[in-house]
């Protein structure tokens, strides 16, 4: 048997239309599982199944706000009704407000907080009932390097990421004995079409990022996608409560002793 193989699983990624939301659903679908996907607009969701389409994944797409109970709960029942009961969700679906805190109004940072915490908390609420009745399941949720650490205009992102991680431990001690693993993946600083203005050679970002990676690269969606699969596969069932930082060594670094 291949522990890898997730054939005959649903896998839900939120905020999957593209990025790297999209690709981990892309690995899933390399491994057989079905793909199911939300995002906060038919606009942005019509254009994820066109891009699951062009390669090849018959993905199904639904209008969610994950920071919406009701509305969770909703989209669940109908992935249940219309696909079946999901075995693998993935909390993917986040976003930063890069502002100095002396400047952030708390508004802001409460905006950060409710799409990067507290809808993972919903969501894996929403999901875990169908898991405990199926006898199991995945939840992984995409945390960051700033569960670990700190930078400039970040700090609700990085609160938000810190309490994710915590989330993720506590849940995996509540659920385990539903053989339900609960894990994150801390992706470093991966190449996307969104940072590729960051990413010009000269660029200082893009010299201090490589300074700071041991591997001396960005990461690609590519690198995330086999630690994906692990954490959604049976590879990893008494793997509970762990963050695997996908991060090219930029944790274990303290950075080059100056000449």
């Amino acid at each position: 048997m291949n522990p890898f193989d997730l054939t005959g699983k649903i896998a839900f990624v939120t905020g999957a239309s593209y990025g790297i939301g999209f690709a981990l659903a892309q690995a899933f679908a390399s491994a057989s599982a079905r793909v199911v996907f939300n995002d906060i607009n038919q606009e942005l969701v019509d254009k994820g199944l066109a891009a699951y389409a062009s390669e090849g994944i018959d993905a199904r797409g639904y209008v969610c706000d994950v920071t919406s109970e009701p509305a969770v709960q909703a989209t669940v029942a109908r992935i249940t009704e219309e696909v079946g009961v999901i075995d693998i969700l993935v909390n993917n679906a986040g976003i930063i407000k890069r502002i100095p805190a002396l400047e952030m109004d708390p508004a802001d940072f409460r905006k950060v907080i409710d799409v990067d915490l507290t809808a993972p908390f919903i969501v894996s609420k929403a999901v875990a009932p169908g898991m405990i009745a199926k006898g199991g399941g995945k939840i992984i949720n995409v945390c960051s390097m700033m569960s670990e650490l700190g930078r400039e205009t970040v700090s609700a992102y990085a609160s938000a990421k810190g309490g994710l991680k915590m989330l993720t431990r506590n849940l995996a001690c509540e659920w385990a004995e539903y053989n339900i693993q609960v894990n994150g993946i801390g992706p470093g600083y991966i190449a996307t079409p969104q940072t590729a203005p960051l990413r010009e050679p000269g660029h200082p970002f893009n010299d201090f990022i490589i300074a700071k990676t041991p591997a001396a690269r960005w990461g690609t969606t590519h690198d995330l996608q086999g630690p994906a699969i692990f954490l959604a596969s049976s590879a990893s069932d008494f793997v509970n409560g762990h963050i695997l930082y996908v991060d090219g060594g930029i944790l274990a670094y303290i950075g080059k002793q100056p000449k």
